[in-house]
């Protein structure tokens, strides 16, 4: 059941995002559409990582580091393909690594201040 849902919801932004990558190519701005064909396969895998936090018998902690490492063998490949980033030294992978930490960092903080934000304002008050 995990894996149906992980498919569903990463094969939507894939579908939007690549229909996108076609038109844009068609329309000869191919470095456009390389670049959203990655943006939305990084949406894609991001999207399908999802489905780790609703595994009720894992608890936080083992849910992002699971979902750490899928982003880390996934959108960090995808970042140094993208052509978005030199790579021309070891410097520049670990820039970008740097950029994928602080930008995973950010965003997780984000989406879990907002859920705690969410779910306190539903719980009822004693």
């Amino acid at each position: 059941m995990l894996w149906i849902q992980a498919l569903i919801r990463g094969l939507i932004p894939l579908a939007i995002m690549g229909t996108l990558s076609v038109f844009l190519y068609f329309d000869d701005q191919i470095y456009t559409a390389g670049g959203t064909f990655i943006t939305g396969m990084i949406i894609t895998v991001v999207c399908a990582a999802t489905v780790i936090y609703d595994v009720d018998r894992w608890g936080l902690r083992k849910q992002t580091l699971v979902h750490f490492l899928i982003m880390l063998v996934t959108v960090y490949p995808l970042l140094i393909i993208s052509g978005w980033f030199s790579t021309s030294s070891v410097t520049d992978y670990l820039l970008i690594f740097l950029l994928f930490i602080c930008t995973g960092v950010i965003i997780w903080s984000a989406v879990l201040g907002a859920i705690k934000i969410v779910t306190h304002k539903k719980k009822p008050r004693p």
